[in-house]
């Protein structure tokens, strides 16, 4: 078998003594190589008629050319040339085929084998939409990276890239470079504890081990080696591949960050070593930071163990408390005295009374509870945070035999429901909601509970 090769098509390979080959191959034999062979075989006349019907008809029309340049190489007993034509079809794309055409016989028939491309059609899509989609990715992440960068370079704050290893700056946005080297000088490559003192640079590297293990670290507070200028560091870890780069932001320390109103810190170590606890939480109730004086009364080790856990853990009636503070915080702004339990973490239970104060508007909103304990002072007084039972229920013992125990203890439950409704009110402040959620009632069921037994105002309507 030899090869011919054709200029910009794969080589047509050619029997090099068909005769001795293929001398015995008989009619049944070759339809059934031929079939074998190929996916379409058609067998049409020198005028390329095939079943009564044009062969160039059963192709879409910019396709009928081929045809005839089938036929024509074909007569001219030229090496045969695959050809891709396209069949119309009922069920909508077009069935492309791949067909070479070779004439047999002295009456000029034309066999033609054809190989189903749709197979390779379909993988050719897929390939074209991957490559589409690959682009679209690519260039979303451009833009993503060209907003991302504009936003680098116009931060007014310094904004370093340190390599994780070598804590050598490895990029930094115009402010650091002004910042940390001056006009004249670069910043890529250098160490970025240069730029600081001795004990900045400490514990900028602190902070740095910190990131590295843990993933997040407490900023710290460094001052630069050439300028008395101080600036609150933190830095988050950026990991790609194999290798994690530290982005490290530098803000100036403003006089309210610095706490140099006069007295905030006195004011702060006071607070610290107050005998009152002392917890400021978020808005929903979790602790940012608490004094010595809450680690001792809820019996903790450290502050480290309320810091982000929800006050809500220690006081009495789990659920109801912390909501009717932060109720009356967000809607008065402040709370006085408010009257509870406090539960340690052996499960003791201390009565205290809780002031709070909300501020929404800080650069960090939060609220600031003052817990006090009144154990000692309620011990001390009886009479003080309980209240005396109703006299006629003291007097419900002298009417057993004569009026039914059904109607005894009807009784008395209306007077113990009285009782709790009156104690919620007192304890919310006449806030008929938190009254009712502190009750476990809906607002409807309290409005009438308090019409029953004439607690409520005659304005009081249903909500």
């Amino acid at each position: 078998m030899k090869e011919k090769r054709q200029h910009g098509h794969a080589p047509i390979k050619t029997f090099n003594l068909p005769s001795k080959s293929l001398g015995e191959l008989d009619p049944e034999a070759a339809s059934s190589v031929i079939t074998a062979a190929s996916d379409i075989a058609l067998v049409v006349d020198r005028d390329g008629k095939w079943l009564g019907q044009p062969w160039a008809d059963t192709v879409t029309t910019e396709c009928r050319g081929k045809i005839e340049e089938l036929l024509r190489d074909a007569a001219s007993k030229a090496p045969a040339r695959a050809r891709q034509v396209n069949h119309p079809s009922s069920r909508g794309a077009d069935v492309p085929v791949a067909y070479s055409a070779v004439q047999v016989g002295d009456e000029g028939r034309v066999v033609a084998v054809g190989r189903d491309l749709r197979s390779i059609a379909a993988l050719q899509q897929r390939l074209v939409e991957a490559q589409q989609s690959m682009e679209r990715d690519y260039w979303r992440l451009r833009h993503v990276e060209t907003r991302y960068r504009l936003l680098f370079q116009m931060a007014k704050e310094a904004v370093v890239l340190v390599d994780s290893q070598s804590l050598k700056v490895v990029e930094g946005n115009p402010a650091a470079t002004e910042l940390l080297g001056g006009p004249n000088q670069r910043i890529v490559g250098r160490a970025l504890g240069e730029s600081f003192d001795a004990e900045s640079e400490k514990a900028l590297q602190s902070l740095l081990i910190g990131v590295r293990v843990a993933g997040r670290g407490e900023d710290v507070r460094v001052r630069l080696r050439d300028a008395d200028r101080q600036f609150l560091a933190s830095a988050s870890i950026i990991r790609h591949e194999s290798t994690s780069l530290f982005l490290v932001r530098l803000a100036p320390v403003t006089s309210a960050s610095d706490g140099s109103r006069p007295g905030a810190a006195l004011m702060a170590q006071v607070i610290d070593s107050a005998p009152d606890s002392f917890v400021v939480t978020d808005p929903e109730g979790r602790i940012l930071a608490a004094n010595a004086a809450f680690v001792e009364l809820a019996q903790l080790a450290s502050e480290e163990q309320a810091r982000g856990e929800s006050l809500d853990r220690w006081l009495g009636r789990p659920g109801v408390d912390l909501n009717v503070m932060i109720s009356n915080l967000r809607q008065y702004g402040a709370l006085r005295l408010f009257a509870t339990t406090l539960r340690d973490e052996a499960g003791a239970a201390t009565e205290v009374e809780i002031s709070a104060v909300s501020l929404p508007r800080a650069r960090q909103p939060c609220m600031g509870f003052t817990i006090r304990n009144v154990g000692r002072r309620l011990s001390a007084d009886p009479q003080q945070g309980t209240r005396a039972l109703p006299r006629s229920v003291e007097q419900l013992t002298e009417l057993v035999g004569r009026v039914p125990l059904k109607d005894l203890v009807r009784e008395a439950t209306d007077r113990i429901e009285q009782l709790c409704i009156e104690a919620a009110l007192e304890l919310t402040r006449n806030n008929r909601a938190s009254a009712a959620e502190m009750l476990g009632l809906s607002r409807q069921s309290l409005y009438v509970k308090l019409r029953r037994f004439g607690l409520g105002d005659p304005g009081d309507t249903e909500e």
